[in-house]
């Protein structure tokens, strides 16, 4: 058991949309990113992730609407909501989700990660 800096962890890397391991408990991972630009619309059939902001403001677009969360807040998207976050800036967000979610979902191409690096 230690503690976890997050500003220390996010100072490790510089890449946009590629989730690092900073701990796991329950069978999920917590994991930081940073953002910048639009991802893709996409979904996980199995998981729910829950989206924490720590800087910036992340939009997350749905087929029916958008949401903006700012720092200190956090979305749950539930498994099988079709989804896309949007970084207008940078963006620094941790995530709750099960050790299986893939960050693509459904989708698999140049942005999918499968093999993160832990910190």
């Amino acid at each position: 058991m230690e503690k976890i800096n997050l500003d220390q962890k996010l100072s490790l890397f510089t890449d946009y949309w590629n989730p690092r391991i900073i701990g796991e408990l329950n069978g999920q991972h917590v994991k930081l990113a940073k953002l910048k630009g639009e991802f893709i619309w996409h979904q996980h059939e199995h998981e729910d992730e829950l989206f924490y902001v720590v800087k910036g403001k992340l939009r997350m677009e749905f087929r029916d609407k958008s949401i903006d969360i700012h720092p200190g807040e956090l979305i749950v998207v539930p498994k099988g909501v079709e989804h896309k976050p949007i970084a207008e800036e940078d963006v620094h967000i941790m995530l709750f989700e099960p050790a299986s979610t893939i960050n693509t979902g459904n989708i698999e191409n140049e942005l999918t990660r499968k093999n993160l690096v832990q910190l």
